[in-house]
């Protein structure tokens, strides 16, 4: 092991371990291999015998081997409003990553609980905007005088108490699909918007979608005093962008597309948002995973897509819709790590343990900060 200038420690790959760099690696108790043949009969075992007091729910980028158990797919946001609307479901489980189960927390009964089967799926755009980073952020912005013009707008993807933090000071949460409504009703409390964590996201919405220039947006990065940034470019944004962006969508390139359209003459280019800007700006389509997946159901048989996002969701589109060339955009293969923590033994064990009458790995939300998140999320679901 060694140790770096900023005094973390640096591991060499296989060797060596940190026990709190990720939250709840090791599951208690005994964990089925992965190759034990009797897995799939296992869990639905299990799911049977909890019948309706289980409600299983399935993010779109989960693998399929856990996918098939899931009674409703669907985004972070539809997921947990389903859970919502399941109050006899005494247990919900989320197969997707933490800031989604503590949504579901948020958004469902207290009598139900919310249970996530390894508790290492963290998702890194989450993490890459803690709380105590956005307070500091946010006393820069008093110190510049601007933050009684600021409104906050935070990502689904983001983690309980900064949905809380948002909503405590006058802002709301978005979707990529309503990002735009959002940043309307924002722009009619204040004069400008901190947009939390996504940075692509939030530059595409403003810049593609409203109308604003890449100069009106700045990029406020937590590891440098006052974000990097003079009092002067703060005065002067419009839209104040967090130095955040997902593992998955960040690594496409605009060569990604050059590429893809010298290899597929004739190829659509359909992208999510968390796509840099470069990469939108090249691509036919861009929409949320929602939009992506209605996209492609309604194209025609024989047309030829090249898709940007998480490379579970492309294999299934690709095998669901075998009439159409559905290829991933980036030849290098990459999944959501962090989702993929959520693999069958896991599930397995999660259901197994509340079939035998004990609840694992439940999430839980402080009802401080519950209550504030809710605000945020309440105003969200008002926007027209």
């Amino acid at each position: 092991m060694t140790i770096t200038e900023t005094g973390l420690p640096l591991f060499i790959l296989g060797q060596g371990t940190d026990a709190h760099s990720e939250r709840g690696v090791d599951c208690p108790g005994e964990l089925p291999p992965a190759s034990d043949p009797a897995l799939v009969e296992r869990a639905r075992a299990a799911k049977e015998r909890l019948g309706d007091r289980l409600f299983v729910l399935g993010h779109h980028y989960q693998r399929d081997e856990v996918i098939q158990f899931a009674d409703v797919t669907g985004d972070s946001f539809k997921l947990a409003r389903e859970a919502a609307a399941r109050p006899e479901a005494e247990y919900v489980v989320f197969c997707g990553v933490h800031f989604m189960a503590e949504s579901a927390d948020i958004l469902t009964g207290d009598t139900q609980k919310v249970v996530l089967p390894d508790l290492a799926a963290g998702c890194s755009m989450a993490d890459m905007a803690t709380f105590s980073q956005v307070e500091d952020c946010w006393d820069a912005l008093e110190d510049a005088g601007i933050a009684d013009r600021v409104v906050p707008i935070t990502y689904m993807n983001s983690s309980a108490d900064i949905k809380a933090f948002c909503g405590r000071n006058g802002g709301a949460v978005c979707t990529s699909s309503n990002a735009r409504r959002a940043l309307d009703w924002a722009f009619e409390q204040g004069e400008k918007v901190l947009f939390l964590p996504d940075q692509h996201l939030g530059r595409n919405t403003a810049v593609l979608e409203m109308g604003l220039s890449l100069d009106d947006c700045v990029v406020y990065n937590p590891h440098r005093p006052n974000g990097g940034l003079t009092r002067e470019q703060l005065e002067n944004a419009k839209m104040i962008l967090w130095k955040g962006h997902c593992s998955v969508h960040g690594r496409f390139s605009a060569e990604c597309v050059d590429e893809v359209r010298a290899r597929i003459p004739g190829v659509n280019v359909l992208v999510h948002p968390e796509c840099r800007h470069e990469v939108v700006n090249k691509a036919d389509f861009v929409g949320s995973t929602e939009y992506i997946i209605k996209k492609l159901e309604e194209a025609p048989a024989g047309s030829s897509w090249a898709v940007g996002t998480e490379l579970n969701l492309v294999r299934r589109l690709a095998d669901r819709f075998p009439d159409k060339t559905i290829t991933f955009l980036d030849r290098t293969v990459c999944y959501c790590a962090t989702m993929n923590r959520i693999d069958l033994p896991h599930l397995v064990w999660a259901l197994e343990s509340l079939a035998a009458g004990e609840v694992v790995n439940q999430i839980t939300v402080d009802p401080d900060t519950t209550h504030w998140a809710k605000v945020a999320l309440d105003r969200m679901l008002a926007l027209p």
